[in-house]
């Protein structure tokens, strides 16, 4: 079952993903990421942008795909609403789909600056479900 939500933190806004694997929930995160910008229902997935990100363990990797979506969106004046996600050990190779922003179309919430450590796990629960959160500051 994949699936995403958010979660209150003070100020800023807890991203959660959940999935069969810690790619999926990492995807479903990556979606929260958009939803807390403006509503993924509303971009088209016309342009993959390719992410590659290392890190020691799944947690550090999750803030550095996190990042790196948050940084294409930036420098390329992007949404994403659809993403693809694959982890070997600790590497993550993901494509990223979506099209330029147009103010028209994606009414836009908040700007997303980063994501943080603040509440950060990656973990597998009894059921076998896996789950990625982290918060992000706006």
């Amino acid at each position: 079952m994949m699936s995403w939500e958010h979660f209150d933190h003070g100020a800023d806004i807890g991203v959660r993903g959940y999935g069969a694997s810690p790619a999926e929930a990492f995807g479903q995160a990556a979606f929260a990421l958009t939803a807390v910008i403006t509503d993924p229902a509303t971009v088209n997935p016309k342009v993959a942008v390719h992410v590659a990100c290392e890190a020691p363990d799944l947690e550090l990797l999750l803030v550095d795909w996190l990042n790196a979506l948050i940084y294409e969106m930036a420098t390329r004046k992007m949404l994403f609403g659809r993403f693809a996600v694959r982890i070997a050990g600790n590497t993550l190779q993901g494509e990223a789909w979506g099209e330029a922003v147009d103010r028209a179309r994606h009414p836009l919430a908040v700007e997303v600056k980063g994501a943080t450590y603040t509440a950060l796990r990656v973990e597998q629960n009894p059921a076998g479900l896996w789950l990625a959160e982290c918060v992000v500051d706006v």
